[in-house]
């Protein structure tokens, strides 16, 4: 991983992604095929997810197995608050990712005191012990999931996968814009500076902690809102949703896609799930093929599949 602090984004790819992103369900609709619609809006969906985590693994260097937590948090908070009637996405999703936030700050308030594997290990700890919560919660569900009588109402027709991939598009592109405009501010720049000598940054005098409990919370939130969208694609909640190997597959998808690169979420989540989708319609023991290409990534690429794209600055 270089240590450069800036790193401009990729006008020229990312416009040509969005464009292909705009015309997939006109695409799909054309040749009767509107199952990959779905497929697509749920790329969107783990991109913002792993660029999340992404936030405070490659920029922050801070290695977290608990990001599943508030992913699920997100999606069991729209799926309490429509059981009880509160079906406005205007309502559940802010508060969602306020549910995310608050969750990724107690974490955070205790994790980020350690380092290393104590941090990897009280990550994986807490979300655990969130996902054992929740699995006791059967009067909201528990091991029997969640099932959403509809998707939020937003004013416009989400139950249309079209439109709903639509407003996922603009959602998921804000907020990867804002996650971007984030890492090439000054905060941005001070983050990365810890990831490479937080023993000098802390010597300079500046208030460590905070910022990296600032970076984990926003990360959280943003985790969250990706966890409420899967919750309305899928109508359903399941603790799945709060695993650890829900957190590995971020993981995965970060590490494939460039941990620390601003594309480096995005490649990796339509990586991952693009190859799940292929080997899976061939073989049940996909993820044995998919772990193969992993290890070749690390292998070869180190620095993951954005390296690949980048000429002199990150991608």
């Amino acid at each position: 991983m270089t240590s450069h602090l800036h790193h401009p984004l990729p006008a020229l790819r990312m416009a040509l992604l969005l464009a292909l992103m705009l015309l997939l369900p006109l695409v799909a609709q054309a040749f009767g095929q509107e199952y990959y619609i779905g497929v697509v809006s749920r790329m969107l969906i783990f991109a913002l997810a792993a660029s999340s985590l992404n936030l405070i693994l490659g920029f922050g260097g801070m290695v977290s197995l608990g990001h599943a937590a508030y992913f699920g948090a997100g999606a069991y908070t729209v799926g309490i608050l429509m059981q009880n009637g509160v079906l406005s996405g205007w309502l559940s999703w802010p508060l969602a990712m306020l549910v995310g936030a608050l969750l990724a700050c107690l974490v955070g308030l205790i994790s980020l005191r350690t380092k290393g594997v104590y941090f990897i290990m009280i990550t994986l700890a807490f979300a655990q012990m969130i996902y054992y919560i929740v699995i006791g919660l059967e009067v909201k569900g528990g091991d029997e999931s969640i099932r959403l009588p509809q998707r939020s109402a937003i004013g416009l027709n989400l139950s249309s996968d079209t439109t709903f991939h639509y407003v996922v598009l603009v959602l998921v592109s804000i907020f990867l814009l804002l996650i971007h405009r984030l890492i090439n501010s000054r905060f941005g720049r001070v983050l990365q500076a810890i990831r490479e000598n937080e023993t000098r940054m802390v010597a300079i005098g500046y208030p460590v902690l905070r910022y990296k409990l600032v970076c984990f919370v926003i990360a959280g939130a943003l985790a969250s809102f990706a966890g409420a969208l899967l919750a309305n694609q899928n109508q359903f909640v399941s603790p799945g949703l709060l695993h650890w190997t829900q957190s590995g597959s971020l993981l995965v998808m970060v590490i494939l896609g460039g941990a620390g690169y601003f594309s480096g979420g995005i490649i990796g989540a339509i990586a991952v799930l693009m190859l799940e989708e292929i080997l899976s319609a061939y073989t049940i023991h996909w993820q044995l093929i998919l772990g193969a290409i992993l290890l070749g990534v690390v292998l070869l690429l180190p620095n993951g599949l954005a390296s690949c794209l980048q000429r002199g600055s990150k991608a």
